[in-house]
């Protein structure tokens, strides 16, 4: 067989299993690094979130995205290989901190709703004289 650079090589099954298990571990590598960086993404929004400071959420949201793209794409290179784990753990440990996540956005996105309903309540409230209520007769709905 030519190599790469245009020498006579030849592989023999044991090695073509080793170069295959190479492949695996260092998708399994880089899996585990994009792995760290969302978690590292997660946790600042989570905080940011959970201190009730200003939040960009789209800068955040756009940030998890990327990351889960280069997650998707990186898993798909390991097809039918094993993760040792290692990986397993970080894996769950991002499972874990999403969650953890997905609670503090449920949250600020139910006091923003809140919010919302009792300025917009405010606003009807003002420009209302009141014939159009529902409520007649002191009933109310």
């Amino acid at each position: 067989m030519l190599g790469a650079f245009g020498s006579s090589t030849s592989f023999s099954a044991g090695a073509g299993a080793r170069a295959g298990d190479d492949k695996a571990a260092a998708a399994f590598g880089v899996i585990e690094k994009i792995a760290e960086r969302l978690e590292q993404v997660i946790d600042q929004e989570t905080a940011a979130l959970q201190a009730r400071s200003g939040v960009d959420l789209k800068d955040f949201n756009d940030r998890k995205s990327l990351g889960l793209l280069e997650l998707t794409r990186a898993m798909r290179r390991i097809e039918d290989g094993t993760p040792d784990q290692r990986l397993v753990a970080r894996l769950s440990r991002l499972r874990d901190k999403l969650e953890t996540n997905r609670l503090a956005l449920k949250t600020h996105l139910d006091a923003v709703r809140e919010i919302s309903t009792v300025v917009a309540d405010a606003m009807r409230n003002a420009e209302s004289d009141g014939t159009y209520s529902l409520s007649i007769g002191g009933r109310t709905p």
